[in-house]
């Protein structure tokens, strides 16, 4: 039986095909079309379909439309003209474009048969597939699960469920408890990032600037904006926030009530970052950790559960994630790699099959490897279009790490393109991690991004705890999900990969799961000691790479110095 997950009711615009149960592609939409975010999240177009992404998906799986058994779609359209009709609040402000939402969204299943596609179309909630997205493809046969959201159909921005196993085989997932918007810690970290400066989309920027900041100094003013309730949830004080105020294109807010609320003006774009936008970052961070842990025991207390997984666009913040792990009441936290919206089509899937269909579960997410992958004959026709210096080695990892500690900075192009946010070795930009000013030069002259920006390292799992403190091992580090604590010897071995509180959102590479990464990693090790290397996404202010033909690009636009691109070593003319 094959199951169609899609994504693209609002942004992050994805695909992922299941057959016999079993994940076989995942793929987020931007990588194809160079978009960020794959579409703008407007009113008129939820059945703008990720063609490129559902395209790949079926060749990769080697089936045509008209032999996908069913279709699962990460929306439903009764929940959503339900709130509308009960006079709930919604992501769209302006009621013509929720009326204009409403009359667009039951095209979708229309948009499907327009392409060849004839089989049984299933709606699954949002918060539905963000949760089966993290249960269902996690290593736990029982698990509680927190999904943590901007908003959801339903108008509850924050699900609390128990992931359980039926007594037919298969599994289920029901809520128990919910925060309702307009209490919402996705859309806080949107206002914030606007008020600081940044766009909508930008908390990750808002997090790694937290690190340089006092939590303290606003920690009174977020106490008065947000505030756990005795229920386990939280709240906060919308009329101050307004959250229905946030637009997206271009990226706007009404930000007087944090104005007010910190005594400080919104920072303009051309405006130095200073202590007052440190200061309101960290407290923003503190403040999310202590939300998120209280859910976290509220839950527990719920459900005894022991195990824990997260989705949702914040269970992306490697901080919290790492407070849950070091400070909750869990042994065991799991973080799937693609938490944001991008996995909503992985969730859809899952809960399709499981829930829809009744079928016993057969797949746990040991990687992030799902999309596409290119051999030796595609890529050096690419190469050959190009004034390029092409050579090949025989030992490509010893090659490279060679190279690394030369001082080189590496664009590394290797089989299948990772799903999620993060670049975890195979669409990634590798430098010596030692020495601190590679990280300048990485921000500055590669990246084009801000100096604030941490850069992560990819650590081989077996001596992972020798460099980092790690009281308790997770899954989530092999995704790049959790802020370790370097240890103090370690530290003036690693310079370029510390941020500036000494944590490192650090990756852990296993032999079994990446072989040529971690033997390029072993090669490094070998000749400095030092068993990581230092690893960002490989982009330029533009969504991560996805064919040889955007490496090269990419590779001839920045002061990237050489490009391993399969089995070829490539460097620019002289």
């Amino acid at each position: 039986m094959i199951v169609l997950g899609v994504n693209s009711a609002y942004h992050e615009s994805s695909a992922a095909l299941l057959v016999a149960g079993r994940l076989v592609a995942a793929v987020e939409e931007e990588r194809f079309n160079r978009r960020k975010h794959g579409k703008e999240a407007r009113s008129d177009n939820p059945d703008e379909l990720p063609d490129a992404s559902i395209a790949f998906c079926l060749e990769r799986a080697g089936v045509t439309a008209a032999e996908v058994d069913h279709i699962a779609f990460a929306a439903d359209p009764e929940i959503i003209r339900d709130v509308a009709e009960r006079g709930l609040p919604s992501p769209w402000s302006d009621p013509a474009d929720q009326r204009r939402f409403l009359d667009t969204l039951p095209r979708v299943p229309d948009a499907f048969r327009a392409r060849g596609f004839d089989a049984p179309f299933h709606w699954i909630a949002h918060h539905t597939a963000h949760a089966a997205s993290a249960f269902y493809v996690s290593p736990h046969d029982e698990a509680a699960v927190l999904v943590l959201d901007a908003l959801g159909d339903d108008a509850f921005s924050t699900r609390l469920y128990p992931g359980r196993p039926r007594v037919d085989g298969g599994a289920e997932l029901e809520p128990l408890g919910s925060v309702r918007y307009p209490a919402s810690l996705g859309y806080l970290w949107e206002l914030v990032s606007v008020y600081l400066g940044f766009g909508v989309y930008d908390a990750a920027k808002v997090m790694g600037l937290a690190a340089y900041g006092d939590p303290t100094r606003f920690a009174a003013a977020f106490d008065r904006l947000v505030w756990p309730t005795d229920d386990g949830g939280f709240d906060m004080a919308h009329d101050a926030l307004r959250f229905s105020e946030i637009l997206y294109y271009p990226p706007s807010a009404d930000t007087a009530g944090l104005e007010r609320a910190f005594g400080v003006a919104p920072r303009r774009r051309d405006q130095p970052l200073g202590d007052d936008h440190h200061d309101v970052a960290a407290a923003l961070q503190a403040l999310t950790d202590r939300i998120v842990l209280h859910l976290a025991h509220h839950l527990h207390e719920r459900t005894g559960s022991p195990r824990l997984c997260l989705a949702g666009g914040v269970a992306l913040n490697c901080v919290s994630n790492q407070a849950v792990l070091e400070h909750g009441p869990y042994d065991e936290v799991w973080v799937q790699p693609a938490a944001h919206d991008g996995g909503l089509s992985l969730g859809a899937a899952f809960a399709a099959w499981h829930e829809v269909l009744g079928q016993p579960r057969a797949e746990v997410m040991h990687h992030a490897y799902w999309g596409p992958s290119f051999d030796d004959t595609a890529i050096a026709a690419e190469l050959a279009r190009h004034d390029l210096v092409v050579e090949t080695v025989d030992d490509l990892e010893a090659h490279v790490a060679g190279l690394l500690v030369d001082g080189l900075v590496v664009g590394w192009f290797q089989d299948a393109m990772e799903l999620g946010p993060r670049a975890l070795g195979h669409r990634s930009i590798l430098a010596d991690p030692r020495d601190r000013r590679m990280r300048e030069i990485l921000n500055h002259k590669v990246k084009h991004r801000e100096y604030f920006r941490p850069l992560a390292p990819s650590v081989l799992a077996e001596e992972a705890a020798e460099w980092f403190d790690i009281p308790r091992a997770s899954p989530a580090a092999d995704f790049m999900l959790l802020a370790q604590r370097s240890r103090a010897d370690k530290r003036d071995r690693m310079g370029a990969v510390l941020h500036v509180d000494n944590t490192c959102r650090i990756q852990t590479v296993h032999r079994d799961v990446s072989p040529r990464y971690h033997r390029l990693i072993s090669c490094f090790r070998d000749l400095t000691g030092v068993p990581m290397v230092l690893n960002t996404s490989f982009n330029d202010q533009e969504p991560i790479i996805c064919t040889p033909a955007d490496a090269v690009a990419t590779f001839l636009k920045t002061e990237i110095d050489a490009l391993a691109i399969g089995s070829y070593v490539v460097r620019k003319p002289t």
